[in-house]
């Protein structure tokens, strides 16, 4: 299919994504300081032993989210435009809803069924899994409702969602372990209580009760749905086996308290990384499906924002390598210092984990998300493998090891397979501004390490510092002739 160029279209989308990027910033923002305040405030409170339960559970939950209720609301974002058009928003809603229902029923059998094979695979307590399996609840509807708030470009009320869903759950899950001494579990329940009262705002700002009047299943739906959200739904997973697999196979080999270590790395890197990247794919992605459907030609777009995202990312974690023990001592409790050593690992592999968002939409937008998913599955696995090898021998080492290379992987294949008239094009021209605003910026930092400042947030900030201004004056002619133009 040939898809036209419109650079008129672009022009326009592209001031738009950056309007809508404005809106969703303060929730990125502040998700990002939110998740920082996560694991200084989590791991005062708790020993190594409790939060390795907390990020197992954690993680169990995410397993869970993945095979029965995620993969719905993203296909919920990916056809609402569709539907819109046609007029069938409220037969829409009623699929949907009727899909996740089932999956929760579903997921609680298998669960009940397989109950002790989840004990002893995952060691976990029985009483820990009773209580992700009702968390899970809350969380699946928090899920559909964000994806049609963004279906809706409902920029701001999403904003606010976030925020207040954020630190309602540190407050309350504080509140429990606190003034109820509950641990771990007080950590869940403070999820559980704060993501339902989310639940009821978002109920509210996305008028899904506007849209939704319980009709009859259109059962002609469902087969784009699942055709699309299945693989969704299997290319998560395997992305889960790629970031988070790690803690459960060190938990087995080391126990909790290792396990705690690993969730620390995780929690100083994955979550506040992409929370801050996805401040150009949460406001770019529904725009660009719009664009899609009109037969847009959307790769100069792609190309753009991805170049915008190498610009941001490249030098925060380069900086946040280089200063990996500082980094740890700032954010983590001294009895979880010796995450210091997941961090560079845990940080590169997320940059390729989050530049994949922009060369993998290729397979969304052809609805081939099966190719995403052989893709990841393939990096998955080879994480597995190597977490398995190199752990026993290399400990921390060996999970950083594994981490950053099954998201090389994951990078590596999805520029290698390119759907005709889809494949992103590389913004060379920023990235050779980018590579040459890091010589003044290395050039600075080696002259820290000779004469020894040991003045850890300073040097940090001015070295970013030094990297944008490099990589303004570099641009600046350009950036000039545009005005003129």
């Amino acid at each position: 299919m040939e898809y036209i160029e419109n650079k008129e279209v672009e022009e326009e989308q592209t001031r738009a994504i950056f309007n809508d990027m404005l809106k969703y910033a303060p929730s990125k923002i502040v998700g990002f300081f939110g998740n920082a305040l996560i694991v200084p405030v989590y791991t005062s409170i708790l020993l190594p032993e409790q939060y390795g339960l907390y990020s197992i559970s954690i993680a169990l939950l995410s397993f869970l989210c993945i095979l029965f209720s995620d993969w719905v609301g993203l296909s919920g974002l990916r056809f609402f435009r569709h539907h819109q058009i046609t007029q069938d928003i409220p037969k829409y809603m009623t699929t949907l809803v009727f899909i996740l229902a089932v999956n929760i029923a579903l997921m609680f059998l298998f669960a009940y069924t397989f109950r002790e094979s989840f004990y002893s695979f995952f060691h976990i307590p029985a009483k820990y899994f009773l209580a992700i399996l009702l968390l899970i609840i809350p969380v699946a509807i928090r899920a559909l409702l964000f994806q049609l708030i963004r279906a809706q470009l409902k920029s701001m009320s999403f904003t606010l969602s976030t925020i207040v869903n954020q630190f309602l759950t540190i407050a309350l899950s504080v509140f429990f372990v606190k003034f109820f001494n509950m641990g771990a579990m007080g950590m869940l329940l403070g999820m559980a209580v704060s993501i339902s009262l989310i639940d009821l705002l978002l109920i509210y700002q996305s008028n899904i009760i506007k849209w939704f009047k319980v009709q009859k299943v259109e059962w002609t739906f469902l087969i784009p749905i699942f055709k699309y959200g299945i693989p969704i739904a299997a290319t998560s997973l395997s992305a889960w086996i790629i970031n988070q697999s790690n803690k459960f196979i060190m938990n087995s080999i080391k126990g909790f308290s290792e396990a705690g270590i690993v969730g620390v790395g995780y929690g100083l890197t994955l979550p506040m990384l992409l929370t801050i990247f996805a401040m150009i794919t949460v406001a770019a992605i529904p725009r660009i499906i719009n664009m899609y459907e009109e037969k847009i030609d959307v790769r100069p777009i792609i190309s753009k924002f991805a170049g915008y995202y190498l610009l941001i990312s490249l030098p925060l974690i380069v900086v946040m390598s280089l200063y990996c023990m500082d980094y740890v001592n700032i954010f983590a409790n001294e009895k979880f210092q010796t995450a210091y050593k997941l961090i560079p690992y845990f940080a590169f592999g997320t940059f390729f984990l989050a530049l994949t968002d922009y060369t993998t939409l290729q397979y969304h937008l052809a609805n081939k998300t099966h190719i995403d998913f052989i893709i990841k599955l393939v990096s998955g696995i080879v994480g597995v493998v190597l977490n398995i090898v190199l752990i026993p021998e290399h400990g921390l080492i060996g999970v950083g090891i594994a981490t950053l290379i099954a998201n090389f992987l994951y990078f590596l294949l999805s520029i290698t397979i390119v759907l005709p008239n889809l494949g992103l094009k590389f913004p060379l021209k920023m990235l050779v501004k980018i590579v040459l605003s890091f010589i003044p910026f290395f050039l600075i930092y080696f002259g820290y390490s000779y004469i020894n400042l040991n003045k850890p947030i300073p040097e940090m900030l001015t070295l970013l510092a030094i990297f944008y201004y490099s990589y303004w004056f570099l641009a600046k002619p350009e950036f000039n002739m545009k005005n003129n133009d």
